[in-house]
This record gives structure tokens, sequence and C-alpha cells, in this order.
């Protein structure tokens, strides 16, 4: 019997836990924080489960996924209907019809494709696009890309759209139908009662121990000279406590609070996408459950992405040239420095998983461990 020592108790840790368990090892699940559940972690308050890290939303294409998730909670079918507020004005998310008939009343998706065209035709762009501004344009037209995705994207990544490389978005969801739905997966949904129940059930297993409030890094060396192989899901950089560069992250402040009111805004997103506006987005945390909760109260968070330095909270990696080469380097140094240690999940390895991805990197990394399937 193996034992297992995972630094994390979010989505990937949970899963190689109950998985390792399964098999008959012995897994001890660390967690910095007072909680389990890393970013997926809700909590109920005025009988709201409120997502304490933003909103998740689980969706996914793969049948395998879905049906794995779903030995550990009912979803509802919460589908995920986006609006965008660009000061003062209420616009429909993905871009669709709905969207293209507010900005240029166009009724058809041929009137529609015209209208993008001939906006796409009216700026002169030389050659291939140079950033995430020309990029955009050249793929919805100016319009679009000033109401809609300038001010958010800027926002949201702490940078001039003219700065940000082009392939950040390589493409847009356009879609011309009328069709509110923001993701495509055939699976989707919210956990009735909330995430926190699913990694409860996960981690609910004789042979797994779990303790929170422990930083792996207070006894790093103590860990790293035990018995125990270890699965990391931190910052890879901060375990190798940054030897070869500083990976980038970018970070992200809420701002929760109870409201007097049964309904504060009529949907569960809205997105600001004006640069004056200082957050992102804002959610009401019942519409997740269509309006169950305390009569009378919601209960609503706003969305500051902020950039990340040492002690704050990463929350997504950049992913651009730089860093995925230095990540590169920091997988070369895990092999040469720490190969009885597995990095996992977002930050492990360095990549803006979905909750789907999360699960499946998780799985694949189980097959790998143990050989089987």
């Amino acid at each position: 019997m193996q034992e297992y020592l995972i630094i994390g108790s979010g989505l990937f840790g949970s899963v190689f836990a109950h998985e390792a368990a399964k098999r008959g090892h012995k897994v001890k699940v660390i967690e910095k924080r007072d909680h389990i559940g890393g970013n997926i972690y809700t909590k109920e308050i005025e009988g709201i489960q409120v997502h304490q890290y933003g909103a998740h939303i689980f969706h996914t294409s793969m049948k395998k996924i879905w049906d794995y998730i779903n030995q550990f909670a009912e979803f509802n079918n919460y589908t995920n209907n986006v609006i965008a507020n660009y000061n003062g004005e209420i616009f429909s998310m993905p871009f669709n019809m709905y969207t293209f008939n507010k900005l240029w009343g166009v009724i058809t998706p041929d009137e529609a494709r015209a209208k993008i065209e001939e906006q796409k035709k009216s700026i002169n762009l030389d050659g291939a696009p140079k950033n995430l501004e020309e990029q955009a344009i050249s793929l919805v037209g100016p319009d679009v890309y000033q109401k809609l995705v300038k001010g958010y994207t800027e926002k949201q990544w702490g940078q001039s759209a003219t700065d940000l490389p082009a392939f950040i978005i390589r493409r847009l969801p356009v879609r011309f139908t009328y069709d509110n739905n923001y993701f495509n997966d055939p699976y989707q949904g919210i956990p009735i009662g909330g995430y926190t129940p699913i990694i409860e059930k996960l981690l609910d297993h004789e042979l797994i121990s779990v303790e929170t409030g422990v930083d792996f890094f207070d006894n790093k060396e103590d860990y790293l000279n035990s018995d125990a192989k270890i699965i990391f899901t931190g910052m890879i950089d901060q375990f190798f406590d940054y030897e070869i560069g500083e990976l980038e992250y970018r970070s992200l402040r809420f701002d929760t609070e109870i409201k007097d009111v049964d309904d504060f805004q009529g949907n569960a997103v809205v997105n600001y996408t004006d640069a004056e506006t200082p957050y992102t987005r804002i959610i009401e945390h019942k519409h997740f459950e269509f309006g169950k909760g305390t009569k009378g109260k919601t209960v609503v968070t706003r969305e500051y992405p902020k950039d990340w330095h040492r002690g704050d909270e990463p929350y997504y990696p950049i992913n651009n040239k730089r860093n995925k080469e230095l990540y590169t380097k920091y997988v070369g140094l895990a092999k040469e420095k720490a190969p009885n240690v597995l990095f996992g999940g977002r930050l492990g390895q360095y990549r803006y998983y979905n909750m789907d991805q999360t699960i499946m990197a998780a799985l694949q990394s189980v097959e790998h461990e143990f050989g089987d399937k």
C-alpha cells in the first residue's frame, strides 16, 4: 500500500484522493484554507448557496465526466444565460441574434452576417492581426468590439487590448441564432445543495484523512522526506521557490453582500463591459437555483480582477509565450529535482482548466499512476 499526501482539497486533489482510496491506498489531504473544496467551495447564506470564489457553472461535452460527477450530486437544469451591461445598455451574451438586433436592428441571420462583414471591411487591417484588438475586430467588427469586448477584456487582463497577444481570442463565440445559452455543451447545471457536498463525498473514505488550515510550505522538507508520494496542486513555481523565475497569474477580489430585496438584477451573471465600471461582473447567486432562499433577501458578489503578487490568491494563469516557456522549464526541473511529486490542477499544470477538464486531468493522472482504467 502506497501512502499519498495531497496538497490542496480542490477538485483535482479530491478526485485523486477518492480514486487512490478506492484502490486501497492511504491518503492524507492538507489544505491551507480553513475549508475544503478549493475555488468551487460554496457556503449557504440566507438559504442561498453562495459561490465564494466566483461563479461556477458545471458544463461538459464529455459524457464520461458528466456520469462521474453525477455520482456525487444531483444537478438542476440551469443554463448560463449571461447578459452584458454597457453603460446601462443591456445585450445578450454570447454574441447572437438578440445582440445584433439590439446593435443594428437586423432580424435575420443573413442581415447580421452582412452587417458584420460590412463592419470588418470598414477597418483597414494590414496583414495578420498583431494584437488582441485587431484580432477581435477582424472577427466581429468595431461595434461589437468596442461595446462588448474591449473594456471587459482590458479589465480582466489588466492591460490594453493593443498590448495583448492576438492568440488569446483566436475565435469569438458568434451565433446567428436567437440562443442565449452561453455554452454549447450538452451537459450542464448546478449541483443542488452546492459544490461543497461533492468534495465532502469525494473525501468521505476510511482511508482518507483531511486537515485544513495547514500550509505545506511551513513544513515542506518534512513532507518531502516522508514516505508518502506527493500530489501537489499549488503553484509549481512556488514549489521550487521561484528558482528559475516567477510565472504570471491574475488574481481576483470578491465583494459579497446581502441585499434586502427579493431580486437584485434578474439574472445570475451580468457582465459589465464598459471600462469605467471597476468590476467585471455581478453574480446573484440565488438565480443559480431558480430563486431559492430566504424571502426578501438575496446575495450578490462583485468580481474585481487585479494583478497578482506573492501572497495573493492566483486564480488563473497568463498563458502567453513567455510563461509557457517558463512553465516548460519548471516541468524539466520537476523531473530532475522532484521525480516523486505529481503536479496537478490549474496551478500545478499552469493551465486554465474548466471543472470538467480538471476532473479529466485528475482521472488521467490516476490512470497513469495506477496503470488501470
